[in-house]
């Protein structure tokens, strides 16, 4: 389909157009569609699913650097919805990057979620201040990262050639980042592993810092007085270094119905790495959703979650 400035978006759709409830997934920063692979496969039966690639990732079309922002990324959501969803319920989930395409909807459009958006799922996101993240690293060589992320972000845009050869997929430092950024201490099967490194590395550098500076300005934390009303899932790892569980609290402090669950030993990719728990919490957020109940069962706590409000 085709977003609002002409770019073209790939979408992927299972289940029937006609369905009472469409499950909609906005993947994250670096990522495509295919993130979201165990939750289609586990969760299909719920009802219609629906993914995309955002715009500059994936299969999508590329984009000019100045409609790289959050705000873009929700028109372009909005009209996913206006042109594959056009009637129905839909529950909206967002990992990282795609949990903030989501808060900006809300924020353009906080009419939507009511009545037409019956839930939320938000993984690993953040609402804001995401500039004062120190991804891991010590405090203090933390500090001057972010100083000089905003100018990483223009050479990124402008003389990506040797960052692509650093960062070249199947190397050493490819590998060691991919883990230390997506996973947590657990061992992740090697594929999946595999999987993450894929899509990162096929995420042009200049698309990474066209990026950057819309997801270092982010602040929509006032946005989520629009899912008050409806049910919200909060999830994220414990061991998540790009979008720490700090993140999650402030925004359960403004949501306070919504349900804040930890995945213990769990890092960012955490749709990846722990596929099963999620798939769990996000069965109960639909059961939740629809007061008659799409299936026979209630959600059971997996092995190695926390039910933490």
């Amino acid at each position: 389909m085709t977003a609002s400035d002409g770019v073209r978006l790939y979408v992927e759709e299972s289940g029937p157009r006609d369905g009472a409830v469409t499950l909609v997934f906005v993947h994250g920063f670096c990522m495509t569609a295919d993130a979201w692979t165990f939750q289609r496969r586990g969760l299909g039966d719920l009802g219609r699913t629906l993914c995309y690639d955002q715009r500059a990732h994936g299969r999508s079309g590329p984009s000019e650097a100045e409609h790289c922002t959050i705000a873009q990324l929700a028109d372009d959501l909005r009209r996913v919805l206006d042109d594959r969803v056009p009637t129905g319920q839909v529950v909206l989930i967002g990992h990282s990057m795609g949990g903030m395409t989501i808060l900006g909807l809300a924020e353009a459009h906080p009419e939507l979620f009511g009545e037409r958006i019956i839930a939320v799922g938000l993984l690993s996101t953040s609402a804001g201040e995401l500039p004062r993240l120190a991804f891991g690293l010590p405090a203090a060589v933390g500090a001057a990262a972010r100083r000089v992320l905003p100018g990483m972000a223009v050479g990124m845009r402008h003389a990506p050639s040797l960052l692509e050869r650093v960062r070249w997929k199947g190397s050493s430092l490819s590998r060691t980042l991919t883990r230390r950024l997506g996973f947590g201490a657990a061992r992740v099967p090697e594929p999946v592993v595999d999987s993450l490194e894929t899509m990162v590395a096929n995420t042009p550098i200049p698309v990474v810092g066209a990026f950057l500076p819309t997801l270092l300005d982010h602040d929509r934390l006032a946005a989520a007085a629009a899912l008050r009303d409806i049910p919200t899932l909060l999830l994220v790892g414990d061991a998540d270094v790009m979008t720490p569980i700090e993140h999650s609290r402030i925004l359960a402090e403004a949501l306070p119905e919504a349900e804040l669950a930890v995945e213990e030993g769990a890092g960012h990719a955490v749709i990846l790495e722990r596929p099963d728990a999620v798939n769990a919490r996000l069965r109960d957020l639909v059961n939740r959703a629809v007061p008659e109940g799409i299936l026979a069962g209630r959600w059971s706590a997996p092995p190695g979650s926390v039910r933490v409000g």
